[in-house]
């Protein structure tokens, strides 16, 4: 299923995308109701696999729904609250290489925080404080069942579904310290979206294209097939060291193309008024433009 965020009557409502439109549960639900339904995106990752079936059957069994176009909704991060943001940093090899970097031994990992959240198509602001925003298109894992010292093999068993992320990276800020917390936690850093698929939607997640492009240029164009750690293998090695709970996200790494892989003399970072996409194959294209801060 592909599942959606937005904002209706101030407040973030769960809806199912379909052929005919965006169904809106909460609505729907008012005309027919069902205790065992969710009306918000936490809610039904918080309720398990389950939840998704009943979902599915609610679905199926009701010809009375409420379908909004998709034109016409304003869209939430589809993953709204999660409770750790956790990010996989030179995941992809041929991105080490055009960084010159070594291959990691272990995930590289760092952190963003809920300011960081955005959505799909909502206005992104250039903080004043950087002059070398960045790009980077990454499948997002959303987990659906507690982790705890799992292994690789039964990681993706834990997993809730997929999204498309950008991963927003203030460069001379990343790079000030040996810490990148600084260069990745502006507020609007994490847009997410438009769709959280559900993993037996996306089916392998090593076997998927990922796109960037800014103004309508191809950026980046690789595969997940190029992650050094797959996304079994970060699963299973961020629950060894900490309690993976539903609704967390995790950002995988972003693969080749990034503006800092450029050479110096060619790197061209974002600005205001540029708009960029970032596409996962099966997931979905997540699009904001970028403006000035007043």
């Amino acid at each position: 299923m592909k599942l959606v965020t937005f904002l209706k009557d101030g407040h973030l409502t769960l809806g199912v995308k379909t052929e005919k439109g965006i169904i809106d549960i909460r609505a729907s639900l008012a005309v027919n109701p069902n205790e065992g339904i969710p009306i918000d995106m936490m809610s039904l990752i918080q309720a398990g696999s389950s939840s998704i079936f009943k979902l599915k059957e609610y679905i199926d069994e009701n010809d009375q729904l409420l379908v909004l176009n998709e034109k016409e909704i304003e869209w939430g991060p589809c993953v709204s609250e999660p409770q750790k943001i956790i990010c996989v940093g030179l995941n992809y090899r041929r991105h080490a290489d055009e960084t010159n970097a070594p291959y990691p031994e272990v995930p590289i990992l760092f952190s963003k925080f809920n300011n960081s959240l955005t959505s799909h198509l909502s206005d992104i602001t250039v903080p004043k404080v950087t002059d070398k925003l960045d790009y980077e298109v990454e499948l997002g894992i959303v987990i659906g069942k507690k982790a705890k010292s799992v292994t690789t093999e039964e990681s993706l068993e834990h997993v809730f579904g997929y999204c498309t992320v950008n991963d927003l990276s203030a460069r001379d800020l990343q790079m000030r310290t040996h810490q990148w917390l600084l260069g990745k936690t502006s507020d609007g850093f994490c847009p997410v979206g438009p769709y959280l698929v559900t993993a037996d939607e996306v089916g392998d997640p090593q076997n998927l294209q990922l796109t960037t492009k800014v103004n309508g240029e191809i950026r980046q164009h690789s595969s997940t097939s190029d992650m050094i750690f797959s996304c079994a293998e970060i699963v299973s090695y961020i629950s060894q060291h900490m309690t993976l709970e539903p609704g967390d996200l995790i950002l995988t790494g972003t693969p080749e193309g990034v503006v800092l892989g450029y050479p110096e003399e060619q790197q061209v970072y974002l600005n205001p008024g540029d708009v960029v996409t970032v596409e996962v194959e099966k997931v979905g294209a997540l699009t904001n433009r970028l403006v000035k801060e007043k």
